[in-house]
Order: C-alpha cells, then structure tokens, then sequence
C-alpha cells in the first residue's frame, strides 16, 4: 500500500510536517507506507546515484515500483525500444537491488492494441536483474550522469501494463499478458478511461486516480471498504497485491492510502 510520488510541495504541513526539509520527504513517507512508485523515472533518465540515494533513505524491506520512461511509451510507442531499454536499466535501476517493486508501463490512449507491437515489447523486458544487467550494456551516451550495468543480486522482476484506449481491453491482449506472466493494472481514471480487473499475473497492480474526479477527487468510506474487499478477494486468490493512491491534489492520496490500510489491517 502506499503512493505515486512522494515529491509533492502542496503536502507541506498538509502530510509532511511543516518544518521537515524537502530532503527528508521520502524518508518520512517511507515510514507511512511499505511501497512507493516512483513517477520521475517516466519523465527523464536519473543516474545511480539518484537510485542509491533513494535506497538510503528508506528501511530494509520497502520497495519501489518504477514506472517506465515515456520516451519509451509514449515517443517510441513500444518500436524499436532496445536502446532505450538499455538506456532506462542502465541509468540506476540496477542499484535498487532487493528493493525494487514492479515495473509500471504506461500507454497512452493515442494508439491502438497492436499484437505485433506488444508482443515483441514484452519480448525484450528482462525478468530478473542479470538479464537487466546484460540489456543495460547496450546504453548508449544519453548517460551522462554515469551508467550502472551490474547487479550485486539476482532477483525476479514483475512488469504491469496500464492501458487507456478502448482496444486493449479484450481477451487477446489479456491472454498475451497471460503468456508473459505480466500484470494487468486496474485503473480507477474517474470514468475517464475503459476499465476491468483482469487478471492476468501471480500479482495485481492498482492505481487508484480519484473515483469521481481525475487526480483530484478523494475516496468516500464506502469507495474505499469495497476496494479493501476487492483487495482481500484477490489475497485469498494467493495473489500479491501493490495498490498505489495517484489522487495526489489536495493531499487525498496519501490520507487515503493509510484510511485503506487501517481497513484491510482490522480484517486481518
């Protein structure tokens, strides 16, 4: 359980303390929740010393969910993405070691399902950290905050797709998922995208944006007990399950991420 960033200035003694330094923001979050995606990694490349600060701060245990760069996504749409691939593991993400979560690939709702396209993407992912290690050889210089291409740990690597236009949300694209053991993200959008829960992974992976309004909206109790039964139902499946809160105006997410917590931790 926990949220999509952390590095919200608005959250200034809203959820963070109002004297705590920006610096210290994921360390007090970090000692909220036990996840975290981290949404920067969308927007541009970090470097290792960016993933090893964030390792730092948080305690033995937590994980990051990283979401996937939208050079890859959005400019490239999924062709001719090895490079880019190399570029993205290569830039840190190997530091992240037993701490990392999921990886979140967003699509935009501009193009279409497209077998041929999707298939040879989930191809090139690496499923666990040397094979990331090997892609991230292949970067080239858009590194120029350093490269990291080696793993001090071997471990297993869960991908999620979040998909927005109306043709992905068919049997086809669920069963090509199915056959790469890649997760299907359920998406509250607000009613603004199609929606579904498949499952089509050993995990699930929610985002919940805001029920009534897009990343502004909060969540009402009844909202959030039909969520926790959603999320208990897919547990007694044997599933594991990452449920982040992007309804970060106004401060909901963070609030409504420890509500959900203290309804699933009273089921127990």
């Amino acid at each position: 359980m926990g949220i999509s960033g952390y590095d919200y200035k608005t959250w200034r003694g809203l959820f963070y303390p109002e004297g705590l330094s920006a610096r210290h923001w994921l360390r007090y979050a970090a000692s909220v929740f036990d996840t975290i995606e981290l949404n920067g990694t969308f927007y541009s490349l970090k470097s290792p010393d960016v993933f090893r600060r964030w390792t730092a701060e948080v305690p033995p245990g937590f994980l990051f969910a990283v979401k996937g760069s939208r050079f890859i996504t959005h400019n490239l749409k999924l062709r001719n993405a090895k490079t880019a691939l190399a570029n993205f593991y290569a830039s840190g993400v190997l530091a992240l070691g037993r701490m990392t979560g999921p990886f979140l690939w967003q699509l935009p709702a501009m193009y279409g399902f497209d077998r041929e396209r999707i298939a040879d993407f989930l191809a090139m992912l690496p499923r666990d950290s040397t094979a990331a290690a090997r892609l991230a050889e292949g970067h080239d210089d858009r590194l120029r905050r350093g490269a990291l291409v080696e793993t001090e740990v071997r471990i297993r690597y869960r991908h999620a797709f979040e998909v927005r236009h109306p043709s992905y949300f068919s049997d086809e694209f669920y069963d090509l998922l199915r056959e790469h053991d890649v997760g299907f993200v359920v998406a509250d959008t607000a009613g603004k995208f199609p929606y579904s829960e498949a499952v089509t992974s050993r995990f699930v992976y929610v985002r919940l944006h805001g029920s009534r309004q897009l990343y502004t909206s909060d969540y009402t109790d009844e909202e959030l007990a039909t969520w926790a039964a959603r999320i208990e139902r897919w547990r007694d499946a044997g599933l594991d399950v990452y449920v982040y809160f992007d309804n970060d105006a106004k401060v909901h997410a963070p609030r409504d991420a420890v509500r959900l917590g203290k309804l699933l931790a009273n089921e127990e």
